[in-house]
């Protein structure tokens, strides 16, 4: 039986990971349908689906809402995707105010706006709605508008609390004002009623200017007109400055350009001015009548006639949009962490009787491979979404560091089968997955690139081999790991398992070396075809240079006889903080062309990752004597068989 547990469990977890492929139907309005639809945001074709995602992560942390507080284990509130929440945002404006979908925990940003600082029955104390919000928004817009004054880094942590709560409101009524304005009562007769008297007010108008009668109700008619549709404009406008700008919801009439595309408050100053009105504004302004009456048959039936006229006007781009809803559904990196975390705990419990529980090796071993898969089909289908390679911003490169490292683990777990390989790459694969989390909460994870990094070439080539880099020395740092962890606080770490890792981070390190090398030097040949200079000691090309030699004093000491294998072994460690600066640190600056901006939590999860890292060379640097485990040199201990699965077994 133990020989087929391996592969049973492996079976669960594929059987686990099919159950996530089919998208729940929907019971009432086409949610689903409504997230496919195509719009133009942040410079990219993207489905409403992801604008929905990335509005809620910024507002809420999250990528669905619940509008009710847990009041236990027992009773759990209702959640509500991204999609089904952006909708009554869009279309039912007021009826969102009500929502609690703004996370504020700072208790001085609770006090400025006069809101419960604990959790009740009608509320968890951390999420508060627009209705909530409003009566103090000038207060908040007065603290936002001092702290942004603030020097960036003499900011505490009340500013940015304000400044986020602030930009997260913003957003709110930008896409209050994506398909309709805000104070519509009925959209669809207002629209109707303003197409059809638009010509008689612009008659008006002109006649005004020329000194000649006038309707006046036509006149007043088609100033109050415009006067909200600019109001729309508005929040574009302002959103410039602070790189926010509004969503494109109305494609253009034919083709796939993206220049035809157009913002709802953009397309009816245009139709005020006498142009043809975008075709899309009414079967919003239809699919918004229904919406809010509950029809949804006809709210369904509008938006399948939409999706068809789209499908004829422009199909690539209902393609497109299809595919990336897909791939949010998805979600593949959340469900590689999580096999991650089930393969970490297999390797680890392995350890307490590795030769009893040798099923639970395979077992990681297994999961791991199929985290490594599900992982690999993420990165793919990003590609093919973006058509560009694996790594083009930091969230990439955290999810092909999350690839790069399991993959050199299992290599390594081919070679002694004992787990520690799965071990490695499990952990580095889960705290890098968790990472790319954290990154999306703050933008579009498939976002644009710049102009000078607009080349596949040097994506592919300078920037896929330098995230090898850094993955396969972040391996060897935590093999590094291990050998102190397990020598200090356990027996586990015989003189031939020490030996053993010795070998693994020897191989590691010379593998970084040649990867972080050759990289560094395609990026310094991109620099000079890109702006003229091979080097410019930009942070970043530091960083960069720093790990090829920090590699090479590895090397050149242990072939130099500096160090042995404790010595190896604890100089890879230090390899984790070169790496992390190089790949972190040096973004933060705030200067270079690689510098993306400061934030706290990227900062403080540095400091401390760099001070976990101090700590374990500090008591890897530690007299033997003082180790549990029975080492080479440690004459107080009389070596003896490891009891954590210490000894390499032959491939």
């Amino acid at each position: 039986m133990k020989k087929w547990l391996p592969l049973i469990i492996t079976l669960v977890f594929v059987g686990w990971l099919i159950g996530q492929i089919p998208v729940p139907k929907d019971e009432g309005f086409a949610v689903h349908e409504f997230a496919q639809l195509p719009i133009l945001n942040g410079g990219r074709r993207q489905p409403m689906d992801s604008l929905a995602r990335n509005a809620l992560l910024q507002m809420r942390g999250k990528q669905s809402a619940n509008y009710e507080p847990w009041k236990g284990w027992y009773q759990h509130p209702k959640i509500v995707s991204a999609t089904e929440w952006l909708m009554e945002v869009l279309m039912n404006p007021a009826s969102a105010d009500t929502r609690p979908i703004f996370r504020i925990d700072h208790p001085d940003v609770k006090g400025l706006l006069g809101l419960p600082r604990e959790a009740g029955f009608e509320t968890d104390g951390k999420h508060f709605s627009w209705n909530q919000l409003q009566p103090k928004s000038d207060a908040l817009l007065k603290e936002a508008q001092r702290a942004s004054e603030v020097a960036s880094s003499s900011r505490n942590q009340f500013d940015k609390a304000v400044l986020n709560l602030w930009r997260a409101t913003f957003l709110y009524q930008q896409l209050k004002s994506t398909v309709q304005p805000p104070d519509a009562r009925d959209w669809r007769e207002e629209l109707g009623a303003f197409l059809e008297n638009r010509e008689a007010g612009r008659a008006a108008a002109i006649a005004q200017q020329s000194s000649k009668p006038y309707d006046e109700k036509a006149l007043s008619q088609i100033m109050s007109d415009v006067e909200r549709f600019d109001s729309m404009e508005h929040y574009d406008e302002f959103g410039k400055r602070l790189e926010m700008r509004m969503a494109m919801v109305l494609p253009p009439e034919t083709g796939n350009d993206d220049m035809g595309w157009k913002r709802t408050g953009q397309a009816l100053m245009e139709a005020a001015r006498g142009e043809t009105p975008n075709f899309a504004l009414a079967y919003y302004a239809k699919m918004g009548a229904d919406y809010r009456s509950g029809d949804v048959e006809n709210f369904n039936k509008d938006l399948q006639s939409y999706r068809q006229e789209l499908a004829g006007r422009l199909d690539t781009n209902l393609k497109e949009a299809s595919k990336e809803t897909f791939f949010n559904h998805l979600q593949l990196f959340y469900l590689s962490m999580n096999i991650s975390i089930f393969a970490f705990l297999a390797a680890i419990v392995y350890w307490f009787r590795p030769v009893d529980w040798d099923w639970l090796r395979r077992t990681a071993a297994y999961l791991l491979c199929l985290g490594v898969l599900v992982t690999t089909i993420g990165i793919i289908f990003r590609m093919v979404l973006i058509g560009r390679p694996p790594v083009i911003n930091l969230y990439s490169s955290a999810t092909f560091i999350a690839f790069g490292a399991p993959v050199l683990g299992l290599i390594l777990e081919g070679f002694w089968r004992n787990s520690i390989g799965v071990v490695v790459g499990s952990v580095i694969s889960g705290l890098c997955l968790i990472v790319a989390h954290y990154l999306s909460l703050e933008k579009d994870t498939l976002e644009m690139l710049r102009a000078v990094l607009d080349t596949n070439f040097w994506l592919a080539t300078h920037v896929v081999i330098v995230t090898l880099g850094y993955a396969s020395t972040f391996v060897a740092g935590f093999l590094g790991i291990i050998f102190v962890v397990r020598g200090f606080f356990t027996e586990a770490i015989t003189p031939e398992l020490k030996r053993s890792l010795a070998r693994m981070v020897y191989g590691i390190v010379c593998f970084a070396t040649l990867f972080s090398f050759v990289g560094t030097v395609l990026g310094g040949i991109w620099a000079d075809q890109s702006w003229g200079r091979f080097w410019g000691w930009d942070p970043k090309e530091n960083g960069a240079i720093i790990i090829v030699l920090w590699n090479a004093l590895v090397l050149h000491a242990r072939w130099g006889g500096l160090v042995r294998e404790r010595g190896l072994l604890v100089l890879a460690i230090v390899g984790n903080i070169v790496t992390a600066w190089s790949w972190f640190g040096t973004n933060m600056l705030g200067i270079g062309l690689h510098s993306y901006g400061f934030t706290d939590a990227a900062f403080y999860t540095l400091i401390y990752f760099d001070g976990t890292m101090l700590a374990l060379i500090i008591i890897g640097m530690l007299p033997l004597n003082l180790w549990r485990s029975p080492l080479e040199g440690d004459t107080s201990k009389k070596a003896k068989p490891a009891p954590g699965g210490a000894e390499p077994q032959p491939a």
